[in-house]
């Protein structure tokens, strides 16, 4: 029974990554995510059912779109698979015992999923576009203000959640300000509230060291740019604009799952 429960899990997780992909597309260019139809976006038709089976459609179609014959960029099958295997990892992190259900886990894991959610289309927006999603950061706002109600009527302590919200606050109000004043976002800003959201759903310890692998990996990317740049002195130097967000976002979702496994992180 439960290998049948993990295999739905991922296959949710997989129908999860075909939705990221559609949000991470459509959100920066200010389209419906929720009522309009998936289609191509080389030939514009609409996909059918049988288009949108996570995973096996894109196996049977050989990669490519049904109607234009255009090739499928394989990020989508990657996204597919890679969340749902997140959402699996997720869900064995917390040792679910599933003939004595807990309520406060299952709520923790369904949550949990909204928050992991956000941050995938957030990463993937960040990485495409250099711009942290102040749509979806919102979104992931609202979730966390009515887990921390949750958290609340059940009699929890919710100090630590109610601070690092209202340093959430405070730094999308900055950002709003400076971009109504500039007429753009700032970038820092946008990288503090990830952070503090970061802090209202996992501990303090899991953001410090999603900061610190963050860094690391910036770190590296940017040796070996300058070795690739070295090899190539004849050309010119192109500066590279690091996407942080997308960085801090899939390392704070493996530091969480690991800190779930191992709880003396």
């Amino acid at each position: 029974m439960e290998i049948l429960i993990y295999a739905i899990i991922f296959i949710i997780g997989s129908l999860f990554g075909s939705f990221f992909s559609l949000a991470i597309y459509r959100i920066p260019l200010g389209q419906d995510i929720t009522h309009s139809r998936s289609y191509c976006p080389k030939c514009n038709h609409k996909l059918g059912f049988w288009d949108m089976i996570p995973i096996f459609s894109y196996i049977f179609l050989g990669g490519k779109c049904r109607y234009c014959r255009e090739k499928i960029r394989i990020r989508y099958l990657l996204l597919e698979v890679f969340s749902g295997i997140v959402f699996l990892l997720f869900a064995l992190s917390l040792k679910f015992n599933f003939y004595e259900l807990e309520v406060s886990k299952l709520v923790y894991f369904v949550f949990g999923i909204f928050y992991i959610s956000t941050l995938f289309i957030i990463g993937g927006i960040e990485k495409e576009n250099h711009s942290i999603s102040s749509i979806v950061l919102l979104f992931g706002l609202i979730i966390e203000t009515i887990y921390i109600i949750y958290l609340y009527i059940v009699g929890a302590s919710i100090y630590r959640y109610v601070m690092y919200l209202l340093m959430m606050l405070i730094f999308t109000f900055a950002n709003t300000v400076y971009l109504r004043k500039n007429g753009k976002d700032n970038y820092t800003f946008q990288i503090l509230s990830l952070c503090s959201y970061f802090a209202i759903a996992s501990k303090e310890e899991v953001v410090i060291i999603s900061i610190i692998f963050t860094l690391l990996l910036i770190a590296i990317k940017e040796m070996s740019l300058k070795k690739k740049n070295s090899k190539e002195s004849n050309k010119d130097i192109k500066s590279v604009n690091i996407p942080i967000g997308y960085y801090l976002c899939f390392t704070n979702i493996a530091f969480l799952i690991i800190q779930n496994f191992i709880p003396i992180l």
